[in-house]
């Protein structure tokens, strides 16, 4: 279908925030930028909260798509070019005109800008680079800019799009070839690698530039653990491929440009990028003297849509995080829109306990020292939805339970579920000037309902406890029984949250 014209500016918002709603890589900005004189906003790192609107939108960010008219016909997707909707584009300007108007009436934070796919990835990421351009250098915003990457894009046009924003996604979409070629056969993983590679490689050169690691820095409980999954041998710069099976390029962005591409700032090149986007007229070229994409890149798997196990999908998650070096690995339960037998039917309710599962599980990953091998296997490949990841983790390797409090190291105390990366450190630096008991690890943070079956306080158990799978995995459930229950029906609970467009009548 072709884009409607003569639509009014509100028309288009309420399109194209709608559609932008299926995509939920967003999270807090993970940059700090201090405010500057002549320019609107600033930006920090914990800024962008986690609440979502009513319809899926992030109430901080402006979380829209810059068309929903797409040249692909990937069966999941809502836009895609065999469906029968309206569709709209905004303009460049548009954008901005929108992102600045709702900043000043303290609306959002930020901008989250996306787009399906119009004409040509060139194209595409053209038009984005152009609103990016304008926005930072004409209308001077200053704030929290997530922009997605278009794979096919030329080199250079990603490189002015991380120059200009704070965070860059690509989506990977599914976690295998075959699954991606039966579902979206206009996509390949080889075409969506590249992209995050160049990014990945040229977030390494900037630090390397500025006397950092090439890696990011990741939290103190990760590198007091050793780095967890980050200090194995996957996360080297120019490494094409593991055992997973992905390949990217492995050249640096820098090494694929030409050199009049390359500016320089005092001894250190730039990679700026070329300008093949057509600026407004009296607009001048500015050297871009920002970092390139401070707040790291992010990616996005769909799961329900594909049979793809637990184990799956947490390997590739691994290898992405080693291998890439990204910020997050978002999870997105599949909602049936289209009607195909390649997908779940309509009406099918999408997998909102096993998303959350997955979640909990990626944490485990980045902050507790896990491995995907360690939590799951060929020969159980899926989690026990019913109970969380650690807890499913413990109850399969009771041979290590019950841990004495006083005696075990902080990355074994850490792995007991109901105590946290804060929650160890304070034990295992109160625990120096006395013996600790039940009552003050409650003080501490500890969640003794699910910690108590797995510790002992001067060789006690709080409760007399048999060491039993089933018995303990009972009360588990039990104590986790509401919580599932609302994340499983969390449409049905008649919680709403606010929304941009809504009218809740508070003044009546």
């Amino acid at each position: 279908m072709e884009i409607r014209s003569g639509l009014t500016l509100q028309e288009k918002l309420h399109i194209l925030a709608d559609a932008a709603k299926y995509d939920v890589a967003c999270t807090s900005s993970g940059v700090d930028r201090r405010g500057r004189e002549g320019y609107l906003g600033n930006s920090v790192a914990a800024g962008i909260c986690h609440s979502f609107a009513a319809d899926g939108r992030c109430i901080s960010l402006l979380k829209i798509l810059l068309t929903n008219h797409c040249i692909y016909d990937c069966k999941y997707c809502l836009n895609r070019v065999s469906n029968d909707t309206l569709r709209a584009a905004f303009t460049p300007r548009e954008v901005c005109e929108l992102t600045v108007e709702f900043y000043k009436r303290n609306y959002i934070e930020g901008l989250f800008l996306s787009s399906g796919v119009w004409k040509s990835p060139a194209y595409t990421m053209e038009r984005i680079c152009e609103a990016l351009y304008l926005l930072r250098n004409e209308y001077r915003f200053n704030g929290y800019i997530h922009v997605k990457a278009i794979p096919g894009a030329p080199d250079e046009l990603l490189a002015a799009a991380g120059y200009l924003a704070d965070r860059m996604s690509v989506n990977l979409e599914l976690p295998t070839g075959e699954s991606l070629r039966k579902l979206a056969p206009n996509k390949t993983h080889k075409a969506i690698l590249r992209p995050m590679r160049m990014v990945s490689d040229t977030i390494a050169e900037h630090r390397l530039a500025i006397g950092k690691s090439a890696q990011m820095e990741r939290s103190r409980s990760t590198q007091r653990l050793g780095g967890g999954i980050f200090s194995g041998a996957g996360g080297r710069i120019g490494e094409r491929a593991d055992q997973s099976g992905f390949v990217g390029d492995a050249r640096p962005l820098k090494a694929q440009m030409p050199a009049e591409d390359l500016v320089v700032r005092g001894s250190q090149p730039v990679n700026a990028g070329r300008e093949s986007f057509s600026l407004p007229a009296g607009l001048r070229r500015r050297d871009l003297q920002r970092p390139f994409v401070p707040a790291g890149q992010s990616t996005q798997m769909i799961i329900g849509a594909t049979p793809e196990t637990d184990y799956h999908l947490l390997k590739t998650t691994q290898h992405l995080y080693q291998t890439y070096d990204l910020k997050r690995v978002f999870f997105s339960a599949y909602v049936p829109l289209n009607e195909d037998s390649a997908l779940p039917a309509l009406g099918t309710p999408p997998p909102l306990l096993r998303e959350h599962r997955l979640y909990q599980a990626d944490w485990l990953l980045r902050f507790y020292g896990f491995h995907a091998d360690e939590l799951l296997s060929e020969e159980r490949p899926d989690f026990n939805e019913l109970l969380d990841p650690k807890c499913d983790w413990a109850l399969r390797h009771l041979e290590l339970f019950p841990v004495e409090i006083n005696s075990a190291d902080y990355s074994t105390i850490l792995r007991i579920p109901g105590i946290g990366p804060k929650s160890a450190l304070r034990i295992v630096q109160s625990r120096r000037y006395g013996k600790l008991d039940f009552p003050h690890l409650k003080k501490m943070g500890v969640v003794l309902k699910r910690a108590h079956y797995f510790i002992t306080c001067g060789g006690r158990m709080m409760y007399p406890t048999p060491i039993e799978e089933r018995y303990i995995a009972r009360q588990l459930i039990g104590v986790n029984e509401k919580e599932n229950w609302q994340i499983r029906h969390g449409s049905k609970t008649g919680f709403r949250q606010l929304s941009l467009f809504e009218d809740f009548q508070l003044g009546a």
